[in-house]
């Protein structure tokens, strides 16, 4: 296990444990990794003092590592270069999330319970976008309510 302070891109310091390095990044870039603070999923390590162990004296395992304070979030430039045809798809995907975001209702957290409500009927039905978590997702698949994620482009997360 690993341990990590993290910042969003908000300010907000928070800290979290991850399987490995390779953990974090995997869930960094899936957008599993959210402030608690704010939500946002644009995240990045914070410097943090080392924890080395051994040694005659060890430090109470209760005892949290020093944290050092972020710098701010630094702007990012590209480091791949893409075909044209993946920038024209991503164009089109950006299109489609703004058509979204512009054109229904953003139910925030309450996602799967007015999904729900349109589905057995006691609600008219229109465009909605929210949150909801895995298991959220995976119990409105379960009674057959359809709905697909809103696209999130690697840019909107760098």
């Amino acid at each position: 296990m690993i341990h990590y302070a993290l910042r969003c891109d908000n300010g907000h310091g928070f800290e979290s444990w991850f399987a490995d390095s390779a953990a974090f990044d995997k869930q960094a870039r899936r957008g599993l990794v959210t402030c608690p603070h704010c939500g946002s999923a644009k995240v990045e390590k914070a410097i943090m003092a080392p924890r080395i162990a051994g040694g005659r004296k060890r430090r109470a395992v209760d005892e949290a590592p020093e944290i050092a304070p972020a710098a701010p979030l630094a702007e990012k430039a590209p480091v791949a270069m893409i075909s044209p045809q993946e920038q024209e798809f991503r164009a089109k995907l950006k299109e489609l999330r703004e058509h979204i975001v512009k054109n229904a209702d953003d139910v925030g957290q309450k996602f799967p319970e007015e999904a729900r409500k349109m589905h057995y009927g006691e609600t008219e039905h229109r465009s909605i976008y929210g949150v909801a978590s895995p298991e959220d997702a995976r119990e409105l698949a379960e009674e057959g309510i359809e709905f697909l994620p809103v696209p999130i482009l690697p840019d909107e997360r760098n």
